[in-house]
């Protein structure tokens, strides 16, 4: 049988690695076989990284050491609100097709997430020789999450990362080169205030804990933390100058307001985030990781157990929970009004080591029903079936976005139908500005045209003030965007009152607006010139706009209205 003794030795972990890896590349199929073809997320992908990736692979400017701007978007969108020419994902779109690039990029994310997690639990957990189908389907699990894509190794590369410095740690200048190099790629291929950023500083924290304790300094694991965070600091100049020192501009996240929550809902917030995640970290651990490590920790009191880091783990998961919830707190008004960085910097991301830290745990759950538990082993093989082939595997994005009914890559962006518009138009697209309405601006960016809305982690602060002039209306007639707007920011969208956050508008669901209160006098000052709509505007002749023609093509999700603004 196939939880026999014989299978937990060391000499079958090769079985279980290649069972994994199979998965893993049946996951990730869909990209492969359907390419443009495929559904994948919309949500800061689809209407966001992807094109941001595009445009500054296409601009000539991936290494530019100073703060200029990009003509494409906000007559005038700052380099550095763009990624880093140093980040990995810049030079795969740079070389291949935007949805091969993004293929290699999940490819590299999985794989990447699977084998850090498994030499971590391999090395340094006292079952990860022993039990190897543990150590093998945690790792599968925690490789099949769905990500956000861009965020590369950002939260998929964590527990590898921890697996380097542990070893450095460990082993100090007898450590492999090559640890050492792959310690200096991983800044390349994720982000430093995403994740890294907090994962350097705890690392600060445990060294001077162990110099402290020991009475020595372990300068192996001293370098290795200076030296990421100098590879990561060359990689972000351009962002860090902004943030830090003057950059030409003001930006709009001097101006955030957020942290509004009362205590209660604070509260509220822990729990939702401490059982289900966030948006862009969910472990997927509600239904199955969740009540295991409950069930192993009255195991581990029953059978005399000292259950320790599975405890510290799963509370500090709780900590971090609160920590992400109190962050949006009334009650730091006081900081965040008085001191820029509180305001303009995330301290709540750090709740994006979530997922790592419940793989760890199921991991550690997992090994007490195998050695403490009557069938432990059987129930241990059907526990990490369930969640990877039955929490997880749907989860694959062609699955998940199909059954929701998102538009795929070629659909979304739908290059056949806007090259019609811009043929139709007749002019260079540089000579003239667009809108867009009922749908995400980065559409219009991806395939060419100049767009005076976008979205985008900074921009001019002064420019978000003049773009307010121009939806006032709507903002006027719904305070929730008003505040969305106001408050963050982040993207400068011809904001429907009817539409609420909603910008896809398909062909399929493109009842008209009946009075849209938009400023066509502003936006005529800042350049406008043709509106770009996923639905009619029925008050448009009042509004001075002219319809020009309708759009629409079989394989393209829109039904396009050309407005002129007269």
């Amino acid at each position: 049988m196939m939880w026999s003794t014989k299978y937990s030795n060391t000499s079958n972990p090769k079985l279980w690695v290649g069972i994994a890896c199979f998965v893993i590349i049946a996951y990730l199929m869909p990209y492969f076989i359907l390419g443009e073809d495929t559904h994948i997320r919309v949500h800061d992908n689809l209407d966001s990284n992807i094109v941001w990736y595009q445009l500054l692979a296409e601009s000539g400017q991936i290494f530019s050491l100073t703060d200029t701007v990009l003509p494409n978007a906000i007559n005038g969108l700052p380099r550095s609100a763009l990624p880093s020419g140093l980040d990995a994902m810049v030079w795969l779109y740079a070389i291949f097709e935007p949805m091969t690039a993004y293929t290699i990029g999940q490819t590299i994310m999985r794989f990447t997430a699977f084998f850090g997690m498994y030499f971590l639990l391999k090395h340094f957990t006292s079952f990860g020789k022993e039990i190897p189908i543990i150590t093998v389907g945690a790792s599968l699990g925690f490789a099949l999450l769905p990500y956000w894509p861009s965020g590369m190794l950002s939260i998929a590369g964590l527990p590898l990362a921890l697996f380097l410095f542990l070893t450095i740690r460990k082993y100090g200048k007898a450590t492999p080169w090559y640890y050492w190099l792959t310690l200096l790629v991983i800044p390349f291929l994720s982000n430093f205030v995403l994740t890294f950023v907090f994962f350097l500083a705890m690392m600060g924290v445990f060294w001077l804990l162990d110099w402290l304790r020991r009475k020595h300094v372990n300068w192996p694991s001293f370098i290795a933390i200076a030296a990421m965070t100098s590879v990561y600091v060359i990689k972000n100049y351009l962002l860090i100058t902004s943030m830090f020192f003057s950059s030409g501009f003001t930006s709009h996240r001097d101006a955030l307001d957020l942290g509004h929550n009362s205590f209660q809902r604070s509260i509220e917030l822990s729990l939702e985030n401490f059982l289900h995640g966030h948006t862009h970290d969910m472990a997927q651990h509600y239904w199955i990781i969740f009540p295991v490590i409950g069930i192993a920790l009255i195991v581990a009191g029953y059978r005399n157990v000292k259950p320790n880091w599975l405890v510290g783990l799963f509370f500090f998961n709780l900590l971090l929970s609160i920590w992400y919830a109190f962050w949006y707190w009334e009650g730091w008004r006081i900081v965040k009004d008085n001191f820029m960085i509180a305001n303009t910097f995330n301290f709540a991301r750090i709740h994006f080591f979530d997922p790592a830290i419940w793989y760890i745990c199921f991991a550690l759950a997992l090994a007490i029903f195998w050695k403490h538990l009557r069938f432990g082993r059987v129930i241990t093989i059907i526990l990490i079936i369930a969640q990877c082939g039955l929490v997880l595997f749907p989860l694959n994005e062609e699955t998940k976005y199909n059954l929701i009914g998102t538009p795929t890559f070629k659909e979304f962006y739908s290059e056949d139908l806007f090259d019609d518009i811009q043929s139709y138009i007749g002019q260079d697209p540089k000579d003239y500005r667009v809108v867009s309405i009922g749908m995400h601006p980065t559409i219009a960016q991806y395939n060419g045209f100049y767009t005076l809305d976008t979205y985008n982690n900074s921009f001019p602060l002064s420019y978000k003030h003049t773009f307010r002039e121009v939806i006032a209306g709507e903002l006027d007639k719904n305070p929730s965007l008003e505040n969305y707007f106001d408050t963050w920011g982040g993207r400068l969208y011809m904001y429907v009152a009817e539409h609420g956050e909603n910008y896809l508008y398909t062909k399929h669901r493109n009842d008209p607006i009946e009075q849209l209160d938009i400023n066509t006098e502003a936006l005529k000052d800042l350049g406008g010139d043709y509106i770009l709509s996923a639905v009619p505007i029925g008050n448009a002749e009042e509004l001075n706009l002219t319809l020009e023609r309708t759009f629409e093509q079989s394989d393209a999700a829109w039904k396009i209205w050309l407005y002129r603004v007269d």
